[in-house]
């Protein structure tokens, strides 16, 4: 399963308005990124992580993903440590500072060491936080909850159906992997870091091909359907913001502020 797909549920956060879902995945976001603090930080990550378990969610598909981003963790730390620079040495350069223009390369500091911790504690939440969105709305609702909040038509449909496309990406990736296999091409299965690499263009050139066309085939029918032509639109399905909608809101917002000055505080 992605973590962008809908995955259906009577809890209450499937229930909430999409517009206060949008508006408390906005308002965390800039409050994770504002936030330096190691203990507001944590605090935020076991909200997330309470929320998915709240909204019943399959906590095994996030764990594959963090599986997967594991690698690139470990980067972001190590790049940080390296470039970032700071008082107190974990490494001492690898390249002695008498040597001209290199000299000093390959320090390892530890005020970099946290800073990328910290960076990669950010990416963290936002690999969880995003599908508490995306996971618990339909992807009509989450449009319509764009339209409610102010942003135009066009955008929103734009950017939900970037959105819709991811999984069916991902379901024609498996598809084209699974056909290689068939004729005896298992580097994606067996082969190193640099054969999966060389091989890449094998699985991307279809993919890009077949995400082509289906671009050129939703042109046909929305030109057909005649896409854009009025300006005021009617929905089959609308949403209203219930009192429970506006409490959870106001809790969200109260969250968000009480993270922040936490953060100045600490």
């Amino acid at each position: 399963m992605s973590l962008i797909e809908y995955y259906p549920g009577h809890t209450f956060i499937h229930r909430l308005d999409p517009r206060v879902k949008i508006l408390a995945l906005l308002l965390t976001t800039t409050a994770i990124f504002i936030s330096e603090n190691f203990l507001v930080i944590g605090v935020i990550c076991l909200t997330v992580f309470t929320l998915w378990l709240a909204a019943r969610l399959p906590v095994r598909v996030l764990g594959r993903y963090f599986k997967l981003l594991l690698g690139l963790f470990t980067f972001v730390i190590i790049m940080q440590g390296l470039f970032l620079g700071g008082p107190t040495a974990l490494v001492k350069p690898v390249i002695p500072a008498a040597v001209p223009l290199i000299g000093g390369l390959g320090r390892l500091s530890l005020e970099g060491v946290v800073f990328g911790i910290l960076l990669s504690l950010r990416l963290i939440v936002l690999v969880a936080l995003m599908p508490l969105v995306t996971m618990t709305t339909p992807i009509h609702l989450f449009a319509l909850g764009l339209v409610r909040l102010g942003l135009p038509y066009r955008i929103a449909y734009t950017a939900t159906t970037a959105i819709n496309l991811i999984p069916t990406l991902e379901k024609e990736a498996a598809a084209i992997i699974a056909a290689q296999k068939m004729r005896g091409f298992t580097v994606f299965e067996r082969g190193n870091f640099g054969q999966k690499l060389r091989a890449y263009p094998t699985l991307v050139v279809p993919l890009i091909i077949g995400a082509m066309r289906k671009a050129q085939l939703m042109g046909v029918a929305m030109d057909a359907r005649a896409f854009g032509y009025s300006t005021r639109r009617t929905y089959v399905e609308d949403i209203k913001m219930t009192a429970g909608d506006r409490l959870v809101l106001a809790g969200v917002i109260g969250y968000n502020l009480a993270i922040l000055v936490a953060n100045f505080v600490l």
